[in-house]
């Protein structure tokens, strides 16, 4: 009696993702390859495939700690939100600005001079979202500022006062134009973690946040990418040398992953393997040579970094 051996291959589509459970997925190297990977433990399994195509699990499978684990994409683009988080954008204050400006006009003929002055107030409140942010306010960061975990956050000489910022980052899954908020998780791969390291003194007085936002390694990301979870609800960490210096939830967004992914896709396609930071809570401060900073977001993992000179 002849014997017929069947073989099921499985093979993922780009919207597999969209109802599945809670999976786990990274870009790796292993000695000469390169490829995508679904983590099982402490072992992550080879895909064939186009991870936001079709895609199927291989029979080769490598220790986590054998590999070297990459930026979870190769981003066309890379976007961040200001002022997503309330307790970022008061810290806890009220604060009101006044500014006053004084015009001086002088007749070259006479000498004379007569002035006028304009003042104009703006008000923020604690427990109120200013109008300008009430509309989500992205920006663009460079792909090159991206760093993989483990990888070093170089600061420039030149910089100055540098913060780190702990962040959801959205992982985009599908080709993204004109989408409604109903239907712009449809279009979210995943999320992972994100540090949106930020040269306060360039931001502040650059007339555009290019080197304050974008300089290499001002944007480490990683060490995965999960899909399949609640994105919007979950505790988000930052600790600094091993100390808590963030501690919030993904709740306290403004706007949350799906307005996000909507709002920018009105006026800006989004590719597969883009990144969108999410913006930071609460306060940040200075990071400095030799310290080690670390993101955590339950459920995706931990981004480790170590901040050095730049030479």
């Amino acid at each position: 009696m002849q014997k017929t051996l069947l073989t099921l291959v499985v093979v993922f589509t780009s919207a597999t993702w969209l109802h599945a459970e809670p999976q786990k997925f990274a870009r790796f190297q292993a000695g000469e390859t390169v490829a995508y990977g679904l983590v099982e433990g402490q072992r992550i399994r080879q895909l064939d495939g186009d991870l936001f195509g079709d895609w199927k699990p291989t029979d080769k499978t490598f220790a986590l700690k054998e590999v070297k684990l990459l930026v979870p994409t190769r981003p066309t683009q890379v976007l961040a939100l200001a002022g997503n988080y309330e307790n970022h954008i008061n810290k806890g204050q009220t604060t009101t600005t006044i500014i006053t400006t004084t015009t001086v006009v002088t007749d070259p003929k006479t000498g004379a001079t007569s002035t006028s002055s304009t003042t104009t107030e703006d008000t923020r409140t604690d427990g109120q979202v200013p109008e300008k942010f009430r509309t989500p306010q992205p920006f663009f960061k460079s792909p090159s500022c991206l760093v993989a975990n483990e990888a070093e956050i170089v600061l420039p000489r030149d910089a100055g006062t540098t913060h780190y910022e702990a962040e959801l980052v959205i992982v985009i899954g599908r080709t993204a134009q004109n989408v409604s908020v109903a239907e712009a998780l449809d279009y979210v791969f995943g999320v992972t973690c994100g540090n949106d390291v930020s040269a306060r003194v360039w931001q502040k007085e650059d007339v555009q946040w290019w080197r304050a936002k974008g300089t290499d390694t001002f944007g480490p990301c990683g060490p995965f990418i999960v899909s399949g979870i609640d994105y919007d609800n979950l505790p988000i960490k930052l600790r600094l040398n091993g100390e808590v210096r963030q501690d919030d939830n993904t709740s306290y967004m403004i706007h949350d992953v799906a307005t996000q992914v909507s709002f920018i896709s009105q006026h800006i396609t989004l590719h597969p393997g883009d990144l969108i930071f999410t913006g930071t809570p609460g306060t940040t401060d200075a990071i400095k040579p030799g310290d080690v900073v670390e993101v955590e977001l339950e459920g995706v993992g931990v981004l480790r970094n170590r901040v050095v000179a730049g030479e």
